[in-house]
């Protein structure tokens, strides 16, 4: 099932019934970096409502991935995305993870800061979390140290070991995550050049919709943009909703989740 919504999101949100969606992977606005074709009002009294919805539609168990970055406003970051995360646990979700997006590349800022290359990745679980496929594509340096078991430390700061504990070639990944920038088209298999100012890449959509979900899951992606998060789950078996407010973009969307639709249709 995919419902592409062609609207403003926190209106179009209420028609989305309680307890409906498993994942959300999307990413908000960043303050005033972008003015997406001179569409965007934005703010507190905008992203305030949209998390109190996400929380309604999202299941028990479910997962929300906000991913975001700050604006640096009069030589002082906003900190917005801290206050959104902090908003996430005020209504009721939990923090289940803080990541980074490290970029391969960045913009470059006032000649007084460090390179920013990272945006962040909030994980946030409505409740306990239902479902994690954790990658495992590390693989294990050193696994002669675990020979003889798992070394843990106790809360005293001695260390005992846990027996039968067999190291694995590949362990979980960590938390910072790196890909090609999404922007002028890179991390994006059908190039999308110009055609949208802040797209992520689809590798990076792909790797929390499989971590998170399942096949035949329902993901939702309320700032659908140039539709990565949407072609993505359609390529992972998962139903989608969509929602966009731009025409331009709407149609990129609706153009890119449709081919994808088209690769994964059965031959006839």
């Amino acid at each position: 099932m995919i419902e592409l919504l062609h609207g403003d999101c926190l209106e179009l949100m209420k028609s989305i019934q309680n307890n409906h969606i498993d994942l959300t992977v999307t990413s908000p606005p960043y303050d005033n970096l972008r003015t997406y074709n001179n569409s965007l009002e934005w703010g507190e009294h905008i992203w305030k409502p949209i998390i109190q919805e996400l929380y309604r539609i999202t299941k028990d168990g479910g997962v929300v991935v906000w991913v975001v970055g700050d604006a640096t406003i009069k030589g002082s970051e906003t900190g917005t995305s801290f206050k959104q995360a902090l908003y996430f646990k005020e209504v009721g979700f939990n923090l289940h993870d803080t990541m980074i997006y490290e970029k391969t590349g960045c913009a470059m800022p006032s000649p007084n800061r460090y390179l920013s290359n990272f945006e962040y990745m909030f994980v946030f679980s409505k409740g306990k979390i239902k479902t994690y496929n954790l990658i495992k594509d590390r693989k294990n340096r050193f696994p002669e140290r675990w020979g003889k078991g798992r070394k843990v430390r106790n809360k005293d700061g001695t260390f005992s070991y846990r027996d039968n504990y067999k190291a694995e070639e590949y362990g979980r990944r960590f938390a910072i995550w790196k890909y090609n920038n999404g922007g002028q088209g890179y991390g994006c298999s059908d190039n999308l050049g110009q055609l949208h100012p802040a797209t992520f890449p689809e590798q990076l959509a792909n790797d929390h919709i499989i971590s998170w979900s399942n096949e035949g899951d329902t993901v939702l992606d309320c700032f659908m943009g140039s539709g990565t998060t949407g072609k993505m789950a359609v390529l992972n078996g998962r139903n989608f909703i969509g929602i966009e407010k731009d025409d331009k973009y709407f149609e990129i969307a609706k153009n890119r989740i449709e081919k994808a639709q088209q690769d994964v249709a059965p031959k006839v």
